[in-house]
């Protein structure tokens, strides 16, 4: 159960709502009262919907781009007003409240993910992100202490049934038959995998899943085959064009390969095993990777030291860099996990910066069982909108 606490503990860094120097305030009892369903119906109960301006995915994704020879290119992003298809995205726990589960109110933490993990998709898609009453990080201790499973524990109670009432509220009044991807991270992603079991795996919302991407949580299959494990119906993604599949992994360096006590991509069951699908080929080998990282948060998981500027004598003002051959992405597998191994192609030589953030730990010592965790997400965008793009395209033109 320690994994399941290191995972979401990771996801606060994304937010940047965690300090380890701060002791975190003490959980509050529950009051024993009704808990109360949701409105979706109501737009406050929602971070993004399309075409609202304001919201949280109505941000500033203008991106530098830093090549190997150092120099800079500004690229800008604009939403796309009448994109085919429509995204759902459940983020991953990012919560500081005092409680249990967190309230339904828009923090910083809230929408700071937005930022990184979910922002850009609406190039690609119509945005959904409901806002849910999440386990929160001092709520998950708890829960841990009584020795919850991670899927058992994100499958049922408020957490849950909020994502299952905005899911079928999104349906009923938004969707309109429209193709849709579902995102989504950390608790985010295991809270999808129940919603997928139960609602569109072999039901008729199956039929406008164009894909499910299941980032940085453990999706088991049965050894030597791409479906039968969680889902019964529902594929892992293997092959260009194909839609209505999974695509499931958890970065890890390939300096820093996953290690016995592993958080991701492991099994304890010897039948199963955990998965992999690298989001640029969708098969084997490797390939670059088009990373979308923050500029100014790249040390938030790390400790000690000013981060080194993006290239020499060169300032980046841009909210985001992206850093083209540098990075490439492989799935792997050792005696311990599946996963996929991130290579940094960095050159001493040239005027770029040789290497990234992303670990937990100090700068010195990462902790090896983590992985990339805290920058599953941001390490593939260009390539997630890509394949958001191809899928969107395949999906089409089957109807």
């Amino acid at each position: 159960m320690k994994r399941l606490l290191f995972c979401v503990i990771a996801a606060g860094f994304i937010a940047g709502t965690i300090d380890l120097r701060a002791q975190a305030p003490a959980v509050q009892p529950a009051a024993p009262v009704e808990i109360k369903s949701n409105d979706y119906k109501d737009e406050t109960a929602w971070l993004c919907r399309p075409g609202r301006k304001g919201d949280a995915c109505d941000v500033d994704l203008t991106t530098t781009i830093v090549a190997a020879d150092g120099a800079l290119t500004r690229e800008t992003f604009a939403a796309e007003p009448k994109a085919p298809i429509d995204c759902f995205y459940v983020y991953p726990t990012v919560s500081t409240d005092a409680t249990p589960n967190s309230d339904m109110s828009q923090d910083p933490a809230e929408k700071n993910v937005i930022l990184q993990q979910f922002a850009r998709f609406a190039s690609k898609c119509r945005v959904f992100a409901p806002m849910y009453r999440q386990i929160t990080l001092r709520g998950l201790q708890t829960a841990l202490a009584t020795g919850a499973d991670p899927l058992a524990l994100f499958s049922k109670g408020v957490q849950y049934d909020d994502v299952r009432d905005a899911w079928q509220s999104y349906l009923k009044n938004d969707n309109q038959r429209r193709g849709v991807v579902l995102i989504g991270h950390s608790q985010g992603a295991f809270i999808l995998q129940a919603l997928i079991a139960n609602e569109i795996d072999g039901k008729p919302a199956q039929k406008q899943l164009v894909g499910a991407y299941i980032l940085g949580a453990t999706f088991l299959t049965p050894k030597g085959k791409d479906v039968g494990g969680q889902f019964k119906q529902i594929p892992l993604c293997r092959r260009p064009g194909q839609i209505g599949c999974v695509v499931n992994y958890s970065a890890f360096r390939s300096t820093i390969t996953p290690p016995g006590n592993t958080l991701f991509g492991h099994s304890n069951d010897p039948a199963s095993t955990g998965s992999c699908t690298n989001p640029v080929t969708l098969g084997a080998g490797g390939a670059p990777l088009r990373a979308y990282l923050s500029a100014t948060n790249r040390m938030i998981a790390m400790s000690g030291g000013a981060p080194k500027p993006w290239a020499t004598d060169k300032t980046v003002d841009t909210p985001f860099v992206s850093v083209p051959g540098l990075l490439t992405a492989e799935c792997k597998t050792n005696e311990f996990a599946t996963y996929l191994e991130i290579k940094v192609n960095g050159d001493p030589a040239d005027p770029r910066i040789d290497d990234i953030s992303g670990d937990l730990g100090a700068a010195a010592k990462p902790l090896a069982n983590w992985g990339l965790h805290l920058i599953d997400v941001n390490l593939a965008m260009g390539n997630l909108l890509d394949l958001v793009e191809a899928q969107s395209k395949a999906y089409r033109s089957r109807r």
